[in-house]
């Protein structure tokens, strides 16, 4: 059985009518996985709840007091922008919370019973920085998860793969200085935020920012997962891996113009589970319905069918 944590409360982070990220994106995954075959091995599980599990020394460990305390205060007085595209509204910042407690499920999850899971919430995060939210994100899940994880026995290293169109420029700045995280994008180039070099190495040889050019398909991916992907995981040796798993680089998202399917997803998975099967899935983007949750579905098909 594959644990997939989720919670209803994670679609009452209300964005707008136009937003692109918006509750409808949960809804349309969850639907997608209830009708494919594969519904049977998923076991749906709730994320720890806030009265019980104190995410706060987590997110201070990543983010300033002062910018946690900002978006409490926006969310108290009823919502907000963090900028032009990041919304607050007011069940925003206990939904951000949740979302986090939701990744360290994972974490727990995984470490448990050395085999994957899916961390099915919503605000994303990879874009928020240590004082700042934008590109949708409030909190940095991924790289919240990563610390946690290094907190747990046994656990040395942790690589985060990133595979949304966008650079993670809020994880990479987050973990850059820890020889014991490595972090690994594919993204577009040139696109938002702008970040994600190919020079930007981190301080231990411990980035690997890898640019796609737009119109890109399965082919440069399969290559640089080849190339690039596969030996920087393989020397670095994670005891973790979590993937930051956005899916607006399929064709069908018009927020960027890289050109994969829904079930190139699932090839990158199969590439994954060649290296380790303790592996973290946590949503990122991905803004078209219909693809995002085939998108899902391929994803989770290879972990299904090889356990």
């Amino acid at each position: 059985m594959l644990p997939v944590i989720y919670s209803d409360r994670f679609l009452e982070h209300l964005t707008g009518r136009l937003h692109p990220e918006r509750p409808e994106r949960l809804t349309a995954i969850v639907e997608a996985i209830k009708a494919s075959p594969h519904r049977d091995r998923v076991d749906w599980q709730l994320p720890t709840p806030l009265a019980e599990r104190d995410v706060m020394p987590w997110l201070e460990k990543i983010h300033q007091p002062q910018y946690i305390a900002l978006v409490r205060e926006i969310a108290e007085n009823g919502g907000g922008y963090l900028d032009a595209d990041t919304p607050v509204s007011p069940q925003s910042y206990d939904v951000a919370l949740l979302a986090v407690s939701a990744w360290l499920d994972g974490v727990d999850r995984v470490l448990a019973s050395n085999n994957p899971a899916f961390v099915l919430a919503r605000p994303p995060g990879h874009h928020a920085e240590h004082r700042s939210g934008m590109g949708f994100c409030l909190f940095s899940n991924a790289a919240i998860a990563a610390f946690y994880a290094l907190e747990q026995p046994g656990i040395r290293r942790v690589a985060i793969l990133d595979w949304d169109v966008h650079h993670g420029n809020g994880t990479q700045y987050i973990t850059e200085d820890s020889a014991k995280i490595a972090y690994c994008s594919l993204h577009q180039s040139p696109c938002y935020p702008g970040t994600g070099r190919i020079e930007e190495c981190g301080r231990y040889d411990n980035v690997l920012n890898i640019p796609m050019r737009p119109g890109s398909t399965i082919g440069e991916y399969s290559l640089a997962f080849e190339e690039k992907v596969k030996p920087f995981l393989t020397e670095f040796n994670p005891d973790l891996l979590i993937v930051s798993a956005g899916y607006d680089a399929n064709r069908a998202d018009r927020l960027a113009g890289i050109d994969l399917e829904p079930e190139d997803f699932g090839t990158f998975t199969e590439v994954i589970l060649q290296l380790t099967r303790r592996i973290v899935f946590g949503l990122e983007g991905g803004y078209d319905l219909e693809a995002l949750g085939r998108s899902v579905v391929a994803t989770i098909e290879p972990i299904i069918r090889n356990s």
